[in-house]
């Protein structure tokens, strides 16, 4: 039974978000299978996977834009198909191709989504939306001559221009700057403390960890969802990293050896799971050696919220594509 909190006139479910078995074909293709989690009111959940996984599937289904093959979900209170109408009017979606105005100012591009939200007095509100994106000072400048960082600000100005209480974000920082990343997720923090709902589908497990929430999606379902220190605390093995020359011929060497199977490519760096410490990191001296790869150092390391998920990807489906980013899933 679903929890539920008081408010004026009657309640409101505690959840802002609930799916339950949500379902997706494509034909004869399972985009989303049986995909069930909940997202507490103020809170936020990463949704995390590797092209294809199924994330912007899931959250097309969940914005009403595609119909579910099969499951429901409740929406802030409104049941995903039977009230789609009331489901789309609370809720703000910034997609991977959101739509801006080029030939429109930032003003006009604001005034634009205000109509179609009907929003009739929105000039207060795009007021607080200029000063929380600090996009005032380019009110006048078009759209189409923005930075693209800027033109993601604009963007989620014009998602928020009717108070949604939930929104979705698909991949919002891709192609953007690190500063401009960056002081989106400043905004995201401001969104969070004024209580709306947020999720999110990322790429950037960087990203993932500053949620609440991470649901880990692969091959349309998801294989593990908790808090990101609770993912990263069941790796349940020592991580190693080693640095030696030509790092990426020593990685493919110890691919061919059953012993080393679970060793990761990050950047420059071969990620190794072991049981002990001391005992894995002798075995890898010397099998680096044998191999006569020169060792600048071996050393344990903490795992990170990447080397739990390609863990509990490993251990979901067997052995997957190594790594050769570090940063996205």
């Amino acid at each position: 039974m679903t929890d539920h909190v008081a408010r004026a006139g009657g309640t409101m479910p505690a959840a802002a978000l609930e799916t339950r078995e949500l379902t997706r074909f494509f034909g004869t293709t399972h985009a989303v299978n049986g995909v069930s989690f909940s997202v507490g009111r103020g809170e936020m959940l990463a949704l995390v996977g590797p092209d294809g996984a199924g994330k912007t599937t899931t959250i097309r289904m969940l914005t009403g834009v595609l119909r579910p093959t099969s499951g429901t979900a409740t929406v802030l209170g409104h049941d995903l198909v039977r009230e789609r109408d009331a489901v789309k009017r609370s809720i703000g979606y910034l997609s991977q191709v959101f739509s801006l105005y080029g030939d429109l100012t930032v003003d006009e591009n604001i005034e634009f989504f205000a109509q179609i939200h009907g929003v009739r007095r929105f000039q207060k509100r795009r007021e607080e939306l200029l000063s929380f994106t600090r996009l005032a000072p380019f009110r006048r400048r078009l759209a189409g001559n923005l930075s693209g960082g800027m033109k993601q600000k604009l963007a989620l100005a014009c998602t928020l221009i009717h108070s949604p209480g939930l929104i979705f974000l698909d991949e919002p920082t891709t192609g953007v700057d690190p500063v401009s990343r960056r002081d989106f997720w400043i905004i995201l923090s401001d969104l969070l403390r004024e209580g709306i709902t947020v999720v999110l589908a990322t790429p950037y497990l960087d990203e993932a960890e500053r949620c609440h929430t991470v649901a880990l999606m692969h091959e349309g379902r998801i294989i593990r969802r908790d808090t990101p220190a609770a993912i990263v605390e069941t790796f349940g093995k020592r991580l190693l990293e080693v640095v030696c020359e030509d790092a990426r011929a020593a990685y493919r060497a110890m691919k061919q050896a059953p012993e080393w199977e679970e060793a990761q490519m990050f950047g420059s760096r071969i990620h190794v799971p072991v049981e002990d410490v001391v005992a894995g990191t002798q075995r890898l001296q010397e099998a680096l050696e044998e191999m006569q790869f020169r060792v600048a150092f071996i050393r344990e390391i903490p795992p990170s919220l990447e080397d739990a998920f390609i863990s509990e990807i490993r251990h979901s489906e067997g052995p997957v594509n190594p790594s050769e980013g570090g940063t996205a899933a």
